[in-house]
């Protein structure tokens, strides 16, 4: 890692207590409630697994780069770069890992911005080095759907993207709820989260696909497997999915807000009833699914997740924190951990490092300019969550500047994201990064 980069990553560590800091407890409100094991959310089936320890840490150390303008979805290249869409500005840009230097490639034609909708979710296909595409989905005038795009680095920048190819179109679409997340599984078959839009009815209706989780193939396609040979939609009675991620079994997680009582993290089964409207977190009801866990929607209000080092982490927009979730099999090993509670503000998307030693590093994307925040200086900015350290093992900043937490004063303006009316850069200098908790009255 270069001396700039270092300046500013956040190290997550599984083994040794939080460092003082907004990580120290699993929230200050209530604490986050995990249903009790039952036949369908039990370690069973994975009697083997090795839990992760129950506490862990995370320590500022690197910002990779600053001053983007309303991140949304995040994706690896296979040379480890970033691109990282812009939900209001339609735009698509090249992040490298190593130095933070930004490339806009292109904008994606037909994106209509408004409320939640926009240029959301990224995916880089699984065979990238042969066909050069770019997935994403977005908002149109009429619909969100999920298109293909030729990206060709030869060209010049702000040019690289060729014409949308739709693979999937009408999915509905809303001021509020449209999901947005898409990732290609481990069967290198292409998963999306849908919202609802407010309309309620659409996540129970399995002819629409709203409020699903959707698996199709590369171009579009039902895939064999799904609950139903002719439709993409994988499982229903959600409301709005956000997050998606497997676990090193190859299972599905997914991220869920709740109305004004829970938000949830769900194991996704094929053709498995979520609940909503019915049931918000866990109810208990027969022939709904009840999420492996919960938080009050102040808490969370969940968007991407990542699974590394043995556990999920799932960054929170209402709720201005990182959880921890460590697992053993299919249900939480011990109390989801909050860390960064109020030190970035919203946050948006997690994602694994590619190539990292043991799988165990992580990046995560703040959203203070996506119209609920209070941006600062420097907002929006890519973090890097470095690997593990165990206890005396911990890695020494090489200069003052690294390691200290970005503040946030005590009480800042939160918005509430489930009410809205229907209706070319180089990182700073180290000097730069350096910032201690805001003086009141500091505008974030």
């Amino acid at each position: 890692m270069t001396a700039v980069l270092a300046a500013s990553a956040l190290m997550l560590s599984a083994g040794c207590s939080s460092d003082g800091g907004a990580g120290a407890s699993a929230g200050r409100d209530s604490a986050p409630s995990r249903p009790a094991s039952s036949s369908s959310a039990t370690v069973g089936g994975d009697a083997s697994a090795t839990a992760p320890p129950a506490k862990g840490s995370v320590k500022v150390a690197a910002t990779l780069t600053r001053d983007l303008k309303s991140p949304w979805g995040l994706a690896a290249l296979p040379d480890g770069d970033l691109l990282v869409s812009s939900r209001d500005e339609g735009t698509i840009t090249r992040v490298d890992a190593e130095s933070g230097k930004k490339t806009v490639i292109g904008s994606v034609p037909g994106v209509a911005p408004a409320g939640e909708g926009g240029l959301m979710g990224l995916a880089v296909s699984p065979a990238f080095a042969s066909d050069s595409l770019v997935y994403a989905y977005f908002t149109t005038a009429s619909d969100n759907r999920i298109a293909r795009m030729l990206y060709d680095e030869r060209k010049p920048a702000g040019q690289q993207l060729g014409a949308p190819d739709t693979i999937l179109r009408g999915i509905p679409k809303g001021r509020i709820h449209n999901g947005g997340r898409i990732a290609f599984g481990p069967d290198k078959m292409l998963y999306a989260g849908t919202g609802e839009t407010g309309e309620t009815g659409l996540a129970q209706d399995k002819e629409s696909l709203g409020g699903k989780i959707l698996r199709m193939t590369p171009d579009g396609r039902p895939v064999h497997g799904n609950p139903s040979a002719d439709s993409v939609v994988y499982s229903y009675g959600h409301r709005n999915v956000q997050g998606l991620a497997w676990d090193s079994r190859k299972r599905l997680w997914a991220s869920e807000f709740g109305q004004n009582t829970w938000d949830e993290l769900n194991l996704v089964e094929p053709g498995k009833n979520y609940g909503w409207p019915e049931a918000e977190g866990k109810a208990g009801k027969a022939g709904f699914v009840d999420p492996v866990a919960q938080w009050r929607t102040e808490e969370a209000s969940p968007s991407g997740i990542a699974y590394a080092a043995g556990s999920i982490w799932m960054a929170g927009l209402r709720g201005e924190r990182l959880w921890r979730i460590p697992l053993a099999g299919t249900e939480p090993s011990a109390d989801p951990q909050a860390f960064l509670e109020e030190e970035y503000g919203r946050l948006r998307t997690v994602l694994p490092v590619a190539g990292a030693a043991g799988g165990r590093d992580v990046w995560l994307v703040t959203s203070e300019t996506d119209n609920r925040g209070t941006p600062g200086a420097g907002d929006d900015r890519i973090l890097r969550l470095d690997g593990p350290v165990t206890r005396g093992r911990r890695r020494r900043p090489t200069t003052p500047a690294e390691g200290r937490v970005h503040g946030r004063e005590p009480g800042s303006r939160r918005e509430d994201t489930r009410r809205e009316p229907a209706g070319t850069a180089v990182p700073a200098s180290p000097a730069a990064c350096r910032a201690g908790p805001r003086a009141p009255g500091a505008r974030r």
